[in-house]
């Protein structure tokens, strides 16, 4: 039997509006201690602000999950509505709004996978620091549906890669980064010399980067046109876990050459042109029309675009990490 509730209708003129706004910020925050903060009110004020709200409403509103608060159906189907209502009020009241990187005290959330994080955000963290020290960076991991994520203000930016012809109402995008595949093998690998064939590559035990678990991917694709397949010997959820493993085995990784060319200081690694043609990989910046004309939120978009990479890698290096080994 499905269970069907309804909330009570609410009169406005026997709702305190400021609890409105409490409301507001739980939908953002989706937690207490957090939407309080961004309020400025102490977590007691906000926690009886949500009593009342659910007396008012006859509705628990939100109830809390691991991953903090989920509203409620009854709370969800207000969300989008008090949302575009509290944004036309404050509009009316303030007209445009301004922002003071320098004095604002605000919170951006980031989507991206680590791959992102490890390319962008020591250096936007950096220009955070420099020009916006009073605001707040959340960077979260990716989840399927990361439009409706955006949609929703669970995230104001996703960072990554997005499938060709995928979109969605709403939705603005903008191309940071264009990287290219190489490959990694330990520096002393005993099967690879100073460059990789087609033959040793599909031969060898290949760590495979799947972020969503899912078998498949671009090297497989062209794999199959030359009527090979690779031997997967382990498959990981983080492109950062990849190099390390690759470091200690007989191994070989297919993955962008900056994060490569990053570990192949750190770690006993030999970066490698791969034996057939791959297509590179675009990461864009994508957002939704709720931060779109938000000045807060553009000038925080521009300090992304200000943190990717400028150059485009055109071709792959032949070969990387065999001097190295001797000065080591």
């Amino acid at each position: 039997m499905i269970k069907m509730t309804v909330m009570r209708t609410v009169h406005v003129a026997s709702l305190d509006l400021n609890l409105l706004r409490v409301l507001d910020a739980l939908f953002r925050e989706r937690h207490l201690t957090r939407a309080a903060k961004a309020l400025g009110l102490s977590q007691p004020a906000a926690s009886h602000a949500l009593a009342r709200l659910r007396e008012h409403f006859d509705d628990p509103l939100f109830v809390r999950t691991s991953e903090g608060l989920v509203p409620t159906p009854g709370a969800a189907a207000l969300e989008g509505k008090l949302r575009a209502a509290m944004r036309a009020l404050e509009e009316s009241v303030t007209g445009a709004r301004a922002f003071d990187p320098a004095t604002a005290h605000t919170a951006f959330t980031l989507a991206t996978a680590d791959y992102g994080s490890f390319v962008v955000v020591p250096p936007l963290l950096e220009r955070l620091r420099r020009e916006a020290a009073g605001t707040e960076l959340w960077v979260r991991s990716v989840r399927d549906d990361v439009f409706t994520d955006l949609a929703r203000g669970e995230c104001d930016v996703y960072l990554g890669p997005i499938a060709v012809g995928a979109t969605a109402r709403g939705i603005h995008t903008r191309r940071l980064v264009e990287e290219h595949f190489v490959c990694v093998v330990r520096r002393d690998h005993p099967r690879v010399g100073e460059t990789l064939d087609l033959d040793t590559y599909a031969s060898l035990p290949h760590v495979f980067v799947a972020p969503r678990g899912t078998p498949g991917g671009i090297v497989d694709v062209a794999l199959a046109k030359h009527r090979r397949k690779r031997q997967i010997a382990v498959a990981v959820p983080q492109f950062l876990l990849a190099p390390h493993l690759v470091a200690h085995s007989d191994m070989v990784l297919t993955i962008g050459r900056r994060v490569a060319e990053a570990f192949a200081a750190m770690l006993p690694l030999r970066v490698l042109a791969p034996p057939l043609a791959l297509p590179p990989f675009a990461m864009d910046l994508v957002w939704h029309d709720r931060t779109h004309a938000d000045p807060a939120h553009a000038w925080f978009r521009e300090k992304i675009a200000e943190a990717a990479p400028k150059e485009t890698a055109t071709t792959a290096p032949k070969t990387k990490g065999s001097r190295g080994a001797r000065r080591r």
